[in-house]
């Protein structure tokens, strides 16, 4: 392994700690792998930074979280750049960091997804968004950062009471009661199915999913053979829908009570903490966590 790798981590998002916390833990991977390793702590200037790498990295691993780092912006410089990166092109990420886009392509392929609205602070106060329950996201934000989950008319009425923190729209969508599930894509073939438990938490939300004991993950998942096979199906016509490559992760609902189940995304660039998914999946196929990094970066392209 005498490829020089090159990892962005940290950046200016609000998942920049989280961001940290991955590219460190995949730096150490590659290292273990006996790959050479520069860290570069992403800042706007990132052109000249990765300019000034001598020798000129390989391949990037791209550990970037949120804005800038995962919807297509940092992919488009390193096609500029002509340096082969980690995980999904230009198109992809910005389609995927988008809901709403994101939402538009998986109706195209029949994907299942909640009810879902572009929505202001005043089209909710005038009665003309979706009534309760119902979950607020912003459009281009990851890691459940924003994230709002409303279950009555009071809780929005205190809502609306209260500074409003989603700009000028946000992305309003049905809450779907039930199970949390989710599905790893590589190389356009679907994992094992994981189901997440997040005891007293309402959802997924950021404390789950970083905290040490935030939430459990059953792998396999406890379901029947037809519902995983729906998953695993709805998370690779995902990954085929927005052109995605390498390793990606489609999160989902399931009402039993209805036998209803729902996409809510796909993450392009998924979380690889020592409390991530994606390691448990690969764990699962008898990968370790530094294999399934190694792969990753063997399977970096310029290819958008």
């Amino acid at each position: 392994m005498n490829k020089h790798v090159a990892v962005i981590l940290g950046g200016w998002s609000a998942e920049r700690e989280v961001s940290l916390s991955s590219g460190r833990e995949c730096a150490k991977a590659l290292r273990e792998k006996g790959y050479k390793v520069t860290e570069i702590d992403a800042n706007r200037d990132l052109a000249h930074q990765l300019a000034a790498i001598d020798p000129k990295p390989d391949v990037i691993f791209n550990a970037l979280h949120g804005r800038w780092g995962e919807d297509g912006a940092v992919q488009g410089l390193l096609e500029i750049m002509n340096i082969p990166y980690t995980h999904s092109g230009v198109r992809a990420s910005a389609i995927a960091m988008d809901k709403m886009s994101a939402k538009a392509m998986f109706a195209e392929y029949e994907i299942p997804c909640a009810r879902h609205v572009w929505v202001t602070r005043e089209d909710i106060a005038s009665g003309k968004a979706l009534p309760p329950p119902y979950v607020l996201k912003p459009n281009n934000e990851g890691s459940s950062v924003g994230v709002e989950i409303i279950l009555t008319a009071e809780e929005e009425q205190n809502m609306l009471a209260r500074d409003w923190v989603h700009g000028e729209g946000v992305m309003q969508e049905e809450f779907i009661p039930g199970r949390e599930m989710t599905v790893a894509v590589k190389d356009g073939e679907a994992m094992e199915v994981i189901e997440i438990l997040t005891g007293n938490h309402a959802f997924y939300d950021f404390e789950s999913k970083y905290a040490q004991g935030g939430s459990e993950h059953i792998v396999p998942a406890d379901i029947e053979g037809d519902l995983r096979d729906r998953l695993q199906r709805h998370a690779e016509e995902a990954y085929k829908a927005l052109g995605c490559r390498g390793v990606a992760r489609a999160d989902f609902r399931y009402d039993p009570e209805n036998d209803r189940l729902v996409i809510l995304e796909i993450n392009t660039q998924p979380g690889m903490t020592p409390t991530s998914l994606v390691p448990d999946a690969a764990r699962h196929d008898g990968m370790s966590f530094a294999d399934i990094v190694a792969w990753m970066v063997e399977d970096a392209s310029c290819e958008r």
